[in-house]
């Protein structure tokens, strides 16, 4: 059984038969389109891409993300690293 399937797998007539017109269609120039009206080309498999949200308009990007310190992680994190540092200068 081994070696009618290694026979199989690197026949060259074997292989290029099954193998035809597997891959999708390369598209080097799609464009894409996102909600936010931005527009560029990229390669894909895809002719056309429409997106929600791209680099332009996430907030995460644009700086327009707010860090919600609800529970004063921050705060305590500062406070323990100087208490820390006051130690180390001590000794």
């Amino acid at each position: 059984m081994v070696i009618l399937t290694l026979i199989y797998y690197t026949n060259p007539v074997i292989m290029s038969s099954n193998m035809k017109d597997i891959h999708p269609q390369y598209y080097p120039s799609a464009k894409v389109k996102c909600a936010c009206g931005n527009k560029w080309t990229t390669g894909s498999t895809l002719p056309e891409i429409n997106t929600g949200i791209c680099d332009k308009c996430h907030p995460f990007y644009t700086g327009q993300d707010k860090i919600l310190d609800t529970q004063g992680r921050v705060d305590r994190f500062k406070k323990r690293l100087e208490k820390s540092r006051g130690k180390a200068r001590k000794k």
